[in-house]
């Protein structure tokens, strides 16, 4: 299944998903290069939530440039498999190599504003991610290791403290509704 048909068949978890699948879909129709940073407006990226066997933790990242604990992602970079992204990013940035999708499909889905800033010294304009998040399952026992070069430390956290943990009001709210969500994930 396709990009395009994974997200045609994704089931919005709440009315913001609901429209924001809508603005993602015609995204994919105003512009052919949105898998690449090409697209400087908006652009596709992958992030994993990744929770150990008992989902009563996530491992969360000190996030550099955000200066908050965050999920673990990143862009797709022309790669249209963001599962396979998402996977490539929690072996990259945590240092995890025993990691279980949960499922091939999508988790969730978000439009995430990204504040101007500066990547390794070069300035990188206000835009959008168009964000696909897949659930990924992971043990606290195996080792971690950081990235330096992208966050900071690496930590497992009950859920809420997570939510709690993160700076970024506009995340918070993303990471509630997954945590929410898991609740009832089967």
């Amino acid at each position: 299944m396709n990009l395009r048909e994974q997200i045609n068949h994704y089931i919005p978890y709440t009315t913001q998903e609901a429209k924001e699948k809508e603005v993602i879909l015609k995204y994919m129709d105003t512009f052919d290069n949105l898998l690449t940073r090409e697209n400087e407006f908006a652009h596709f990226t992958a992030s994993a939530w990744i929770v150990n066997p008992e989902r009563t933790k996530v491992l969360m990242a000190y996030h550099n440039i955000y200066q908050s604990w965050s999920w673990i992602g990143g862009h797709a970079d022309g790669n249209a498999n963001l599962l396979q992204v998402a996977l490539k990013e929690t072996t990259e940035e945590t240092g995890l190599m025993n990691i279980i999708p949960l499922a091939n499909t999508i988790y969730s889905l978000e439009i995430l504003g990204v504040p101007s800033h500066m990547k390794k010294g070069v300035p990188i304009a206000t835009h959008l991610h168009l964000n696909i998040t897949y659930l990924i399952e992971a043990s606290e026992t195996e080792l971690t290791r950081v990235k330096e070069d992208e966050n900071s430390a690496i930590k497992w956290m009950k859920l809420e403290e997570a939510v709690e943990a993160c700076t970024e009001p506009e995340m918070k709210v993303v990471y509630e509704k997954l945590n929410d969500k898991l609740k009832n994930y089967k």
